[in-house]
């Protein structure tokens, strides 16, 4: 727009600026984006959304994965330095007068639209890294299917990391997009507190928002964090928490409701790089009208973000409040909350099942039109898969993961609390149980010879339970042969506590075994599921491949890291190959060897460019003994937790694209030599000499 306002009034100057604006100079290989606001949207709308990221010079697409949701990128705000912020006030002079010689429409929305961006200029943002700003248009059909999605930006190098998106079932509520935070300074943190606009109801109303951003600046009256935001639920809130600040919304409820608050935050940006802990960590509070604390909660279970279920006792007003547990906050501290008689499954029972066997589960939980659910396992690959049911007014509930494996499984039987009562095992065998009530403690035997090798793991809180496991292994006589509590499992990428157990012992004699599990807190309860799989070992291995974009110049090749994840003390070769490999690319070396965790491949392609984002799939094949292994590789990013752990965060798809390099720049011309210049006699005050004649 701003070009074609420029195209017609044809000022030189102007046409300089909107060059930095584009800033289509020197690119980095890989484009990141740490950030979008809203991280969703309602089915059958459309609306505008910010991300924030860097090396993002160029964008020209977006990419949502699945079907039905279109995105289009709309405009990119370059983070701008001093030097840029004052030739745009100069700009911004010279447009004004000119405004006021002769009127414009296009010249007052230009001079709106530049002193928006200086109003907003931050001269040291809170992090570099999601100061350059594009708004994207999110179109989403209305029979959309609802759930979690992947936004990755284009540019003419390549594709960025993947962030989460929404689509959402209920109407939004969003207030304005934040401004770039300032950086805190030690003892000076008031003067970088920022304020917020008010939330505007409705994605329709994505042009009010925007306007409501640009005539309201930072310190304007209208702040989220001194008023409170009057909605009607059922709905999603969309905001975004700034330094020390407390969004407050309130709303109508009747008695007998049964109401469910859940918070996203966490969940769509799983790991702040510099923030400590290493990710937003909201606190959720419920007040009833007379300012009374009716609820409080700060994790779900395993989980860093939070979930309130509550029967509300009479009608009248009730408030919620999200703030971050340590008063932090900036732009990329982005949070979703559905609030409503919401359909949420709090456990399930039993956690999974047999491959090609039809396991009926038992779901506990508010507002559901149903309580059993029989997951389709026939021709299912082993791993975990996501499960939802239906609530009583046709939205779908939150996500449960199930298991599948093929060990025969059978069900956990009380009592069995002590080894005189233990349960008897055949092995192999996973067991399906749960540590219920609070201190309840699990006991199951079996028969072993000497020198075999057992394994016994538990599956519960990578399966969403709360249960923190331990496990025991004793012999006949009670003694303790191995023990654990917990175990780091690197393919869980988002496990903020690693609180599965696992034993792998070598049994020293023939006769009667048992393993012991129980809750390291004593806790219990009907959500504390878990399987066991009880066996001698079952070798094998995962992949991940970092990261899940890769960009590669025209015929040329770029290097990708991949993880194995052995388990159960797999040593095999394994062999890394693209799966249906599409015309034009090749892949070469990096096989895994014996112990080998990580290696490094090569990603060759013979074509000149790709006009979309390629998707690539990597899978490892290895052998054990006659037993031939196959597994695709999970697409992960390499993330950071507060400055040293790092996490392999999966994501849905392995995008690869293939750009044509820009041509280098010209050469400018030699500068060609001055022409002489003749100089004239100095004057002076002395007489002139005498002629002289020839003799």
């Amino acid at each position: 727009m701003i070009k074609q306002f420029i195209n017609r009034f044809q000022w030189p100057a102007i046409l300089g600026l909107v060059f930095w604006l584009a800033a289509v100079s020197a690119v980095p290989a890989q484009s990141y984006i740490g950030f979008i606001y809203p991280a969703g949207g309602q089915q059958g709308t459309t609306f505008q959304v910010t991300v924030g990221g860097q090396s993002l010079e160029g964008v020209n697409r977006a990419f949502v994965s699945g079907t039905d949701v279109q995105a289009r990128v709309v405009e990119y705000n370059k983070r701008m330095g001093n030097q840029e912020i004052g030739l745009l006030n100069e700009q911004l002079r010279e447009l004004k007068n000119k405004q006021t010689e002769k009127p414009d429409a296009a010249i007052t929305n230009l001079i709106a639209r530049i002193e928006k961006i200086v109003q907003d200029y931050v001269n040291q943002p809170a992090s570099v890294a999601i100061a350059n700003l594009v708004i994207v248009e999110v179109t989403i059909a209305p029979d959309a299917q609802p759930g979690e999605r992947e936004i990755r930006l284009g540019t003419p190098r390549g594709v960025s990391n993947p962030l989460i998106f929404n689509v959402g079932q209920l109407s939004e509520v969003s207030a304005p997009p934040a401004p770039t935070s300032p950086l805190q300074i030690l003892g000076k943190e008031e003067q970088s507190l920022r304020r917020k606009k008010h939330a505007t109801e409705g994605q329709g109303g994505s042009e009010m928002m925007m306007m409501a951003a640009m005539m309201d600046g930072p310190g304007s009256q209208s702040d989220l964090d001194d008023e409170e935001v009057r909605i009607k639920v059922p709905c999603t809130v969309n905001g975004q928490i700034s330094s020390g600040a407390v969004d407050r919304f309130r709303f109508e409820a009747r008695k007998g409701q049964r109401l469910v608050i859940i918070v996203q935050a966490r969940e769509l940006i799983p790991y702040l790089a510099d923030a400590v802990p290493g990710w937003f960590q909201p606190v959720l509070t419920l007040y009833n009208a007379k300012g009374k604390e009716v609820a409080y909660n700060d994790d779900y279970r395993g989980s860093p973000d939070p979930v309130i279920l509550y029967e509300v006792p009479e009608d009248g007003e009730y408030m919620f409040a999200v703030y971050d547990a340590l008063y932090r906050g900036r732009e990329n501290f982005v949070y979703r909350i559905k609030i409503g008689e919401l359909p949420f499954v709090t456990s399930i029972f039993p956690l999974g099942g047999q491959v090609d066997i039809p396991t009926v589960v038992e779901m506990q939980g508010w507002n559901l039109a149903e309580t059993m659910l029989t997951p389709d396992t026939e021709d299912a690959v082993p791993g975990v898969y996501p499960i939802t049911t239906r609530g009583t007014n046709g939205l779908v509930s939150n996500r449960m993961l199930f298991a599948m494996d093929t060990l025969p499984e059978c069900l956990e039987k009380e009592p069995n609390n002590t080894p005189a009562a233990a349960q008897k095992m055949a092995l192999p065998i996973i067991v399906n149980g749960r540590i219920d009530p609070p201190g309840d403690r699990d006991v199951f035997q079996f028969e072993g010879h000497a020198g075999d090798e057992i394994v016994a793991e538990v599956y519960a809180r990578r399966l969403d339970s709360p249960l923190d496991s331990v496990l025991k292994l004793t012999d006949a006589a009670g003694n303790c042969l191995a023990f654990n509590d917990d175990r780091e499992d690197v393919g869980s990428g988002l496990n903020t506590h690693h609180a599965d157990s696992y034993i792998r012992a070598a049994l020293p004699t023939n006769g009667i075994y048992y393993i012991h599990l129980n809750d390291t807190q004593h806790h219990g309860g009907k959500e504390y599921a878990y399987r066991l799989r009880i066996s001698a070992p079952q070798p094998d291995f995962a992949l991940r491949v970092v990261p899940s974009s890769v960009s590669i110049r025209s015929n040329s090749t770029a290097s990708l890291s991949v993880y194995a994840i052995r388990q159960d003390g797999f040593t095999g070769n394994i062999k890394l190959d693209l799966k249906d490999a599409p015309s034009g690319f090749e892949l070469k070396g990096g096989n895994l060897k014996g112990t080998q965790e990580l290696t490094r491949i090569t990603l060759k392609t013979s074509l000149a460019e790709t006009k979309e984002p390629v998707s690539l799939i990597i899978e490892g094949c290895a052998t054990n003994g006659e037993r031939k292994i196959v597994h695709e590789a999970v697409p992960a990013e390499d993330r950071m937790q507060a400055f040293l752990w790092r996490h392999l965060v999966p994501a849905k798809e392995l995008k690869a694209f293939v750009f044509i390099p820009p041509p280098p720049p010209k050469p400018e011309p030699p500068k060609q030599p001055a022409p002489p210049t003749t100089s004239k006699p100095a004057p002076t005050n002395q007489p002139a000499a005498p002629a002289t004649s020839k003799p």
